[in-house]
């Protein structure tokens, strides 16, 4: 079973920072399935504080729960930050 967010990221909290572009995306994701996209926008910018920048698939997770949540222009803003990053979008990005 998928824990929830706020216990991942307590537990995360207690073992140290995430210090990772996967170890991001996998938190992300799972706060992502779980609709929790305030989560996930706070997610992305401690990754950008930590010097991690966000590919692709982690643009992509963070996208779908925005969208899903009615915060489309949340999701637009995370398109825009994708491409003045010169990330590139794929098909899910726009899906």
């Amino acid at each position: 079973p998928q824990k929830a967010p706020s216990t991942t990221l307590r537990e995360q909290k207690e073992t140290g920072p995430i210090s990772n572009n996967i170890a991001y995306r996998a938190v992300i994701r799972i706060s992502a399935e779980l609709g929790e996209w305030p989560i996930v926008l706070k997610l992305l910018k401690d990754m950008r504080i930590q010097g991690i920048p966000p590919n692709t698939v982690t643009y992509n997770a963070a996208i779908r729960p925005c969208e899903k949540g009615g915060q489309w222009q949340r999701a637009l803003q995370l398109l825009k930050d994708m491409q003045e990053n010169g990330v590139p979008a794929d098909t899910l990005t726009y899906n």
